[in-house]
């Protein structure tokens, strides 16, 4: 995706609009996101881009999850010119583009419910301190024959496992195809292949600034479903579909730049890591907590997070293991530009928006307030008993969605993080949604009490 390359924003939206002419563009969706994650388009014609460039295009924001109250209801979604791509999947002539947009106020000024503006607000503190944050997402998702009618099971398209191949395994040529429908709107894949789970994909973007990584994410989403569905196939994300295999995750390398240098790499430190990045790990692990309710939004992410399979359920650090939060990768020689951390604990259905914000805000806490970072875990956490746990110190991440809003509503980092809008809407949402989870009587409640009771 072209960003800084195009030069002045005249510049770029000059660009757009030549390109919509040469590429006989008729249709551009202008995409959004909600406070939740669900992304939001509106399409316009080409001869409204130019006002829509100047003036945004208008729209009822209390109709959008989080965005407005009813008697503030006007808003403005302005587009992105550098996030300009013709949608493969609609390239045919006449063609249909996309461009993300801001949303802003009527008097012009950015939104404060704005997911993107969340992002862009920490990224620019980030930036006052002399730091780039870089993100590189592992994505996976579950390709389902079908979308299960209700009371179904869902039915994976394969029985295959980790890294298999399978000759004209339905599965390859999914990946093959949503690869290129990537790469040709500017999005690098770096790896891709079968996860551990029946049906389940791996694909990786290649590293990118935040905001593009978040905006990627959300271009990736359109894309899985959409090559999904020419193929007869229903893709998702959400976090855990079955009770027998992993969940999905979103293990997500990070790495914060000054200028074109790793703050992160320090060659004679242990595992090269530097005192900033060490610091920035500590925030990670002390905020942790308090965080979770934006990285694992859905009552089903505390399913994955504490269904096993690897996920990270205890707040700890450790060098190449995978059962730790916080893994610090195998140092390649020569490479310490490469010098990166992952945090694992973030699953493929969260808003990357708000995920992302949050989680640089707890690492930059923790270079500011200079915290120490605690002995790391050579363990496998989960082997541990809970004594054991204890008494390394180790927590646990909340166990499931109550829990994980009892720990962010008290939590001053993500209430200035998020914004005063976001964050009571996004506590408000998710109480609901925990109330509602509870009222359900579920298949094990049945099967188990009802021949019994």
């Amino acid at each position: 995706m072209i960003r800084a390359e195009m030069g002045p924003v005249d510049k770029q939206q000059e660009f757009v609009l030549r390109t919509i002419e040469e590429r006989d563009v008729r249709f551009v969706r202008l995409w959004f996101t909600d406070v939740l994650g669900f992304l939001k388009s509106v399409a316009v014609a080409p001869a409204e881009l130019e006002n829509a460039f100047s003036e945004g295009i208008g729209f009822d924001g209390s109709s959008i999850e989080g965005f407005a109250r009813v008697y503030e209801a006007d808003m403005l979604a302005k587009p992105d010119p550098s996030t300009f791509q013709i949608l493969p999947w609609r390239g045919h002539s006449p063609s249909t583009a996309r461009m993300f947009c801001d949303i802003l106020m009527p008097d012009g000024s950015p939104s404060y419910a704005d997911p993107r503006y969340v992002l862009k607000r920490a990224l620019g503190k980030a930036a006052d301190l002399g730091f780039t944050f870089y993100t590189h997402p592992e994505i996976e998702f579950f390709l389902f024959k079908k979308l299960p009618e209700e009371g179904e099971s869902p039915v994976p398209i394969d029985h295959s496992g980790y890294f298999d191949h399978t000759p004209h395994g339905r599965s390859q040529d999914f990946r093959r195809e949503a690869i290129t429908m990537l790469e040709s709107m500017g999005i690098s894949v770096e790896f891709s292949h079968h996860e551990g789970a029946p049906g389940q994909q791996e694909i990786d973007l290649r590293y990118a600034d935040a905001l593009t990584t978040a905006d990627n994410i959300m271009t990736f989403r359109v894309v899985v479903k959409e090559v999904a569905l020419t193929q007869g196939l229903y893709a998702s994300f959400m976090p855990k579909p079955f009770a027998q295999w992993p969940g999905s995750a979103m293990h997500t390398h990070m790495s914060l730049f000054e200028g074109d240098r790793n703050a992160f790499y320090d060659a004679g430190a242990e595992y090269h890591l530097s005192k900033l990045a060490r610091s920035f790990i500590a925030g990670l692990l002390r905020h942790a907590a308090e965080i979770t309710a934006v990285t694992c939004q859905w009552v089903n992410s505390y399913k994955r997070l504490w269904g096993g399979g690897e996920a990270p359920a205890y707040i700890c650090w450790g060098h190449n293991n995978r059962s730790a939060l916080v893994r610090v990768p195998m140092y390649k020689p020569q490479k310490g530009q490469s010098t990166r951390i992952e945090f694992r604990s973030l699953d493929s259905a969260a808003n990357p928006y708000l995920a992302y914000a949050v989680i640089l805000a707890a690492g930059l806490k923790g270079i500011e307030e200079g915290y120490e970072l605690p002995p790391g875990a050579e363990d496998d956490v989960w082997s541990l008993t809970e004594g054991e746990r204890r008494a390394l110190g180790i927590d646990p991440l909340p166990q499931n969605l109550d829990e994980a809003i009892r720990l962010m509503e008290r939590s001053e980092l993500v209430a200035e993080t998020l914004g005063e809008q976001v964050f009571d809407f996004f506590l408000r949402n998710k109480r609901s949604e925990w109330a509602e989870y509870r009222r359900q009587i579920t298949p094990y409640e049945l099967s188990r009490m009802l021949p019994v009771m």
